[in-house]
Formats: structure tokens, C-alpha cells, sequence
């Protein structure tokens, strides 16, 4: 699977090893999988979000009987995200917390741009505030460009815009980042290093948000629902959720040692990995046959881009992160975990954050 990757395994257990971490939005799709991969490292992990809101979710597969360090809470209100941080005091923080999707963002534009943009001026505030909190990794979205849909990926230096709500509030979480580095970082004892994490569409197991194709698309393998697609041409980036988290493990790392890396980082699978809706679709047809070759086509009820892909350069020269998986893998990963989950129960999240660290090479 993949190319082996210049991170150091060995490294990463021990730098996490004990740390006392926050993750916001760690009941959703990414931020349960980090959650996880946090904890396997020996880290105490904390997590400050709304309940999951899907059924079933891959937090609450994973943690069945709940954590003890949940915290239930909406980020927009900032003097209970300032109680958060008293009571958990947190060396790293993993903002992920979002109103996470395009759709959404046309049906409740207002509440998208509160909890992305206020929302993610809470969690900077309270942190600023805070004496233990060091390093903060704000994860915004590939979407956060102005997408003219050309052929080249963007880099971290390109503009910023966004077509929709959903991609304009992340394009304003960036600018709030760094204007807050600059404004503010600076004037607290030791400081407090700030960089945020662009990633495009991750696909693995335990997802089941509403209007994603991979998910729609199990359903109709494990479930029986129909398949039906928006956009068949489209072609988007296409990587495993353990790739862009690997990227923000190592890049709170290198921070640690060296603040002057805080700044924006693409985090996205190499150009091989790039596939149309109906490529992607043909891939998992290739791994079971019972997946369906000829989806209901649907047109789009909101705009939706056809191309867009970014550049990881940056990341690889500084952080040395480069993908493990390519999209053959990331597509028989996530195949296999629904297959166990659905026709043997059987969760295999902890087996595929062991294979990816096997993939890391001790370095000595």
C-alpha cells in the first residue's frame, strides 16, 4: 500500500505520550478518528462538542459507554468554551468543531457563519487566555480557496473565497487565524503558536454524514437504499481520514520544536488520487459487485465545484509529511471496515490506526 513516509513513528509515541490535548468537534467523523489515534499514543484527550448527529456515528461505536472527559457543549458560546479550557487546561489544542457541510450552509447560512467564524474566535480567545495552551491547529477545508476550477492545485498562498456559505466562513477562519497570531500571539509569556490544516474530501469508516457520496454509496452496498449522485463528472481529491489527521499530529509536533512553522498547511493525497464521482464509484464496484455501477443521476440542488485539488508541497519540504495510502487503498480501507462493521460487528478502527503507524518507519 502507498510509499512509506519520512514521519518517525517512535517519535510521535513519545512526543504525545501524556499530553494533555483538546479536541473540538471530536464527536464527528474526523474528530472521533483523531480522538482514537490520540488516545492509542497515550495522550489524555479532552473533547468539547455537540452530540453526534447521526445514527449511527463512529463516536458512539467507539466509546460505547461515553468518555469522562466530554464536554457537551456549542462553541459559540464563548464563556462556556472559557470554562472548558479552565477546567481542562490543555497543552495542544485540534479545533475541529464546524458546521461541516455546502448544503447546510444554503439552508442556514447564519448558523454556518456563526459557529465557523464566531465560533472559531471562541476557541482562539479562550486558548490566548489560557497560560497552558502552547500550539492550536484550527482545520479548516480545501474549500476555503476561490475556486476557479483549474487545472493546477492551490497552494497555501493562493486566494481565498469561497462560492458558498459553508467555503466563504472557512476562507474568514483563516484570515481570523493568522490575523490572530499576529495581533495577539505575540504578547502572551512563551506564546502561543497558531496554524490551521486545509484537507478536501476524506472518506474511511464510520461516516455516515448526509449527502456524501461515499456514504450514500454504502448505504445502498450494506443497507439497500438507492444510490443517487449529483455530480457524476466531478472530480475531487479523494484520501483515507488518517492521512490529513497524520498531517496535523506531525505538524503540532514540529511546531513544538520550532514556532516559527505555525502557519497554513495543505494536507492532500497526490494527483493519482484524484477521481470523477463515477471513477470512484466504478473502484468500489471493483472491490464487490454488489455495489451499483449505474446510480440514479440527480441534478444538483445547489451549486457544487468540478474541480478542485491543492498542492501539499509545502508540507512535505517543511513538515516531511507525504500520503501512505493511495485512493486504491484508502477505497479497500474504508470498504473493509463497513464490511466488518455491518456483516460481522465487528470495529476495526483501532486495527487500521495500527496499520497506518506500521507504515511510519522508526527512525533512530
Amino acid at each position: 500500500m502507498g510509499n512509506y513516509y519520512s514521519m518517525d513513528s517512535s517519535a510521535l509515541r513519545k512526543f504525545y505520550k501524556g499530553k494533555n490535548i483538546l479536541i473540538t468537534g471530536h464527536s464527528g467523523f474526523k474528530g472521533s478518528w483523531l480522538c482514537r489515534w490520540l488516545e492509542l499514543l497515550g495522550s489524555r484527550v479532552s473533547g468539547m462538542s455537540l452530540r453526534p448527529e447521526t445514527n449511527p456515528s463512529h463516536f458512539e461505536v467507539l466509546y460505547k459507554n461515553g468518555r469522562q472527559s466530554d464536554y457537551w457543549q456549542d462553541i459559540r458560546l464563548k464563556n462556556k468554551v472559557k470554562e472548558i479550557f479552565d477546567k481542562v487546561n490543555p497543552e495542544i489544542v485540534f479545533h475541529l468543531a464546524a458546521q461541516p457541510s455546502v448544503i447546510e450552509s444554503y439552508r442556514n447560512p447564519l448558523e454556518t457563519i456563526e459557529t465557523n467564524i464566531v465560533g472559531s474566535g471562541n476557541i482562539l480567545k479562550a486558548a490566548y487566555e489560557n497560560p497552558y495552551t502552547q500550539i492550536v491547529i484550527v482545520i479548516t477545508t480545501d474549500k476555503c480557496y476561490e475556486n476557479k476550477e483549474w487545472l493546477y492545485p492551490y497552494r497555501e498562498n493562493d486566494e481565498l473565497g469561497g462560492h458558498d456559505i459553508y467555503s466563504s466562513s472557512k476562507a474568514c477562519v483563516e484570515l481570523l487565524t493568522r490575523a490572530w497570531q499576529r495581533s495577539f500571539c505575540s504578547l502572551k509569556e512563551n506564546g502561543t503558536a497558531i496554524a490551521s490544516a486545509r484537507a478536501g474530501n476524506v472518506i474511511g469508516g464510520g461516516d455516515w454524514t448526509a449527502d456524501r457520496l461515499v456514504v450514500d454509496l454504502i448505504k445502498s452496498r450494506y443497507t439497500g437504499s438507492e444510490l443517487q449522485i449529483r455530480s457524476p463528472e466531478s472530480t475531487r481529491p479523494w484520501q483515507h481520514v488518517l492521512e490529513p489527521l497524520s498531517g496535523y499530529l506531525q505538524l503540532a509536533m514540529k511546531i513544538s520544536a520550532d514556532k516559527t512553522l505555525a502557519s497554513s498547511y495543505n494536507f492532500g493525497p497526490d494527483i493519482s488520487s484524484n477521481l470523477s464521482t463515477l471513477e470512484l464509484i466504478n473502484l468500489f464496484a471493483s472491490i464487490d459487485k454488489k455495489y451499483p455501477r449505474n446510480p440514479r443521476k440527480n441534478n444538483p440542488e445547489f451549486h457544487e465545484a468540478s474541480l478542485l485539488m491543492v498542492d501539499s508541497s509545502k508540507a512535505k519540504a517543511i513538515l516531511n509529511w507525504k500520503p501512505i495510502f493511495n485512493v486504491q487503498d484508502s477505497v479497500k480501507l474504508t470498504e473493509t471496515w463497513y464490511k466488518n462493521f455491518y456483516q460481522k460487528n465487528r470495529l476495526i478502527t483501532d486495527e487500521q490506526i495500527d496499520l497506518y503507524m506500521q507504515r511510519i518507519p522508526n527512525v533512530h
